[in-house]
């Protein structure tokens, strides 16, 4: 269940930061509420998350999936470009997330 919730928190945090994109600045309403709304619900999930889950392994996939997921929504919808560079920096988020949880943070 813990993993659930963090998928939860992950998928709203990335809507949050996508809709700050939108806000400009946080003028513009709509976004601006969105994006407040998406980062309390991701950090309520985030909280659940940490019931079982150890708190090391849970940000770190929080933060590295999300920043993975924003990464590849600014490239493929916001006009973003792809470096080579980039895109390792992108696999070496997976990759050390990955290894935290084969590691065992716990």
């Amino acid at each position: 269940m813990g993993y659930l919730l963090l998928a939860g928190a992950i998928a709203a945090e990335v809507a949050a930061t996508t809709a700050m994109k939108y806000s400009d600045g946080f003028t513009r309403l709509l976004p601006s509420l969105l994006t407040a709304l998406g980062y309390i619900v991701s950090f309520a999930l985030l909280a659940q998350t940490l019931r079982t889950v150890a708190v090391g392994t849970a940000y770190a996939i929080w933060a590295g999936v999300g920043t993975a997921a924003i990464a590849t929504i600014g490239v493929m919808f916001l006009g973003e470009g792809m470096t080579a560079v980039k895109a390792l920096g992108i696999a070496l988020i997976i990759v050390g997330v990955v290894v935290l949880n084969l590691g065992g943070a716990h």
